[in-house]
């Protein structure tokens, strides 16, 4: 009964495109367009905001709209479909469409594998000139071809005559361009798929660039516009003193680096060089001698059939610990069965992994775990673990649960800044169900990260951390010598194993090991105050460098008279002062020109970038200067260019000339961004200052969300007015409530 109950929270990882899949970009359609899907990755657009609208069989893409098209005041809609499904039937539904003489656009991604189900070659693989002369031959009205490596095709590429070449950037102009042309027309968007770029590169199959991206924490803003322009799980959120910011995954990366479009001046491409290696990985025979006394781990017994049920995400390496697992089982002359349940192939995405271990193949008579049937739950992932079927594995009195606390991101992340994962009732709800004594959790991610490099070491820490608590039956030769056998990452593997089974004997003494050193200001700046003097003291500091002391005087006064006002009603300081504290502080240190210089140059990027890569560097500075850049001539908005790394002497030159800053000198001060930025100040000091008087218990929580209305206004140019508007439409709102007596707020209810 307890495992089939349902737990109090439900949550799912909604299945998105792979970080840098070409599905994310070859989906999107211009306003006012709609498409539709067949049976494949792109079917995943129908959850999202892509206008698609409808899916089909495999071989039907598009068909509908034939039958659809005399009744519908819509006079063209776009099709996606995949190289696999035209090389199996697509052509059919092509052919069908011209026949009909409709009005539509397949736009067949050509991503070079069968990414639905693992990333497969196509039989029959065709060249995307091939198909380009093979529809063509069809009678299609206009064939255009976009790629992210538009220079390969040169004037002997034989594409059909008339056959138009463009970068993917110009995608959106392509297709406005497409939708008004009379009769079925044909994109090919050739890009290979990202999952399958990065299986190849860990082979040596695929060109590995030496360039990748790392953020400027300190002027990043936390708005999410990388993550809506990429829809890349790789940009992780890293909570700071200063709020919520985004860092890269380095580990996951697939080097796609659409997350640079991002509005904001905080991604610097960095070119050469190597990430560096931990130094916890360095140690050596002095962790030989720290880790002496570890005795060999307990075998658990095999007088029934083992069951274990492993949950992650796709992309981490849980189908290779089933793999392992029945590999070593195999040496052991024992039988074992996997099963994977890993849904759409897309990294991110839930996977399972169910495993049955016996003394004799015989023993087993069923590969899926049955209701309550886990003898162990290896929770790679705590989402996908606290997913009721996953919960429903799990035994109250015999399953043992090893837990990642890591808390991995979603694709709800891409398109809310805000969104963030209850991990203390994911980790309540696994708990209750087990056990507390059943079940052991640990922020594996965090430290087979930070011992090994690469985050994808984590379940394979997790297996040696199981192994050496006694919970599989197998023994630690059995499966070392599986990952040998396995042949991928196979030093790094049997690493994370040993490092898994040190963390399961002294767990304390290897995470002081993982701890990061020397991060110096960075590691301060992550660092959360642990009380509002804390909060108020830092701020000073920071407003002080941002322009002078007596800029960050006018910042303590108001918060004083803050802190006098909370004191008075509640006989201490408490949520509205700490409110005003932090965004009272936010709102005066808008980051212009001068401040986005002044953090680029006071050290602290330098040391990030020295404490990241190893070896020599060149960086790429992505920015959108206004009195530079050209706007983009459909949206009208700013666009990102790069510069060479002489914009750091720039920047240095820049930061000293703070004190022009809001003067009649200031030449970026006239900009509508930095008028509205000195406005707010004021109205937000004035704000809170009409509030204090008519303070009370009947209205302090009302004050307290006013106050912190400044946490929503963030990013840079289009980005922070849009918030702008927004946070002030909210907060008219709440002014009103605010105005509002009591009495005539619950007659009003």
């Amino acid at each position: 009964e307890a495992a089939l109950a349902k737990p109090k929270i439900q949550i799912a990882r909604i299945p998105y495109f792979c970080s840098g899949c070409p599905h994310n970009t070859s989906t999107q359609v211009p306003e006012g367009s709609r498409a539709t899907a067949g049976i494949g990755c792109h079917v995943m657009a129908i959850w999202m905001d892509r206008a698609t609208s409808e899916f089909t069989h495999m071989g039907g893409e598009g068909v509908p709209w034939i039958g659809q098209a005399p009744f519908t005041k819509e006079k063209h809609v776009f099709s996606n479909l995949g190289d696999g499904t035209y090389f199996h039937s697509g052509l059919l539904a092509i052919r069908a469409s011209i026949a009909a003489n409709i009005n539509i656009t397949y736009k067949i991604l050509y991503n070079d594998a069968v990414a639905m189900t693992g990333g497969q070659h196509v039989d029959g693989q065709l060249s995307v000139v091939d198909i380009a002369r093979q529809v063509d031959a069809e009678g299609v009205k206009a064939i255009y071809v976009v790629s992210d490596e538009p220079w390969k095709y040169g004037s002997s590429a034989n594409f059909p005559t008339g056959t138009h070449i463009h970068h993917r950037d110009d995608l959106n102009e392509v297709q406005k361009t497409l939708r008004e042309i009379e009769g079925t027309t044909i994109l090919i968007y050739d890009q290979t798929c990202a999952a399958e770029k990065r299986r190849r590169r860990k082979r040596g199959l695929y060109p590995d660039p030496a360039k990748r991206i790392i953020i400027n924490e300190r002027v990043c803003e936390g708005c999410g516009d990388c993550g809506e322009k990429s829809n890349c799980l790789s940009i992780a959120p890293v909570e700071t003193e200063f709020g919520r910011k985004r860092q890269i995954d380095q580990s996951s990366c697939n080097k796609d680096y659409s997350c640079v479009k991002g509005f904001c001046p905080s991604f610097v491409t960095v070119l050469g060089g190597d990430l560096k290696k931990p130094e916890g990985a360095k140690l050596g025979d002095e962790v030989e001698a720290l880790f002496k006394d570890m005795p060999e781990p307990e075998i658990a017994k095999l007088d029934e059939q083992f069951s274990i049920l492993v949950t992650g995400v796709g992309g981490t390496g849980v189908v290779t610990i089933g793999a392992i697992l029945a590999m070593a089982a195999h040496l052991e002359d024992k039988g074992a069965t996997t099963m994977d349940q890993t849904g759409l192939a897309q990294k991110g995405g839930a996977v399972t992994s169910h495993i049955r271990i016996a003394k004799t193949p015989e023993d087993i008579h069923t590969v899926r775990l049955s209701t309550a049937g886990a003898t162990l739950v290896l929770g790679c992932d705590m989402l996908v673990t606290a997913d009721g079927s996953s919960l429903s594995k799990i035994h109250p009195e015999k399953t043992k649960v090893v837990l990642n606390t890591h808390k991995a991101q979603t694709g709800a992340f891409t398109h809310d800044p805000e969104w963030r994962i209850p991990a203390d009732k994911v980790v309540d709800a696994i708990a209750k169900l087990c056990g507390k004594d059943n079940m052991v959790s640990l922020n594996a991610t965090q430290i087979a990260t930070a011992l090994t490099g690469n985050s994808i070491a984590t379940n394979m820490f997790m297996l040696g951390y199981a192994c050496q608590k006694g919970y599989i039956p197998l023994t630690p030769e059995a499966i070392l010598r599986a990952v040998e056998l396995n042949g991928a990452a196979v030093k790094m593997n049997k690493q994370a194993f040993l490092w898994g089974r040190r963390a399961a004997f002294d767990l304390e003494k290897v995470e002081e090991i993982a701890r990061p050193r020397g991060q110096g200001d960075l590691e301060r700046h992550r660092e959360l105050s642990k009380g509002l003097d804390e909060v108020v003291e830092r701020r000073i500091t920071s407003l002080t460098g941002y322009q002078n002391a007596a800029y960050a005087q006018k910042y303590k006064e108001l918060v004083d008279a803050v802190s006098a006002a909370d004191e008075k009603l509640n006989g201490k300081a408490g949520k509205l002062s700490d409110a005003v504290a932090r965004y009272y502080y936010k709102l005066m240190a808008y980051k212009d020109e001068y401040e986005v210089a002044r953090l680029y140059t006071d050290g602290q990027f330098l040391a990030q970038l020295k404490q990241t890569f190893d070896g020599k560097t060149r960086l790429k500075f992505n920015l959108a200067p206004p009195l530079l850049a050209k706007r983009d001539k459909d949206t009208g908005e700013l666009k990102k260019s790069e510069y060479g790394a002489w914009v750091l002497t720039a920047f240095r030159l820049l930061a000293k000339l703070k004190g022009l800053r809001g003067t009649a000198f200031d030449i970026f001060g006239y900009t509508e961004e930095r008028r509205t930025e000195r406005r707010l100040i004021g109205d937000y000091k004035a704000a809170i200052e009409k509030m204090l008087p008519a303070l009370d218990k009947g209205n302090y929580d009302l004050a307290v969300e006013l106050a912190a209305l400044p946490e929503h206004i963030r990013g840079y140019g289009h980005v922070k007015l849009k918030n702008i508007e927004a946070a002030q439409k909210r907060e008219a709102e709440l002014l009103e409530k605010f105005d509002t007596p009591a009495e005539e707020q619950k007659q009003a209810a």
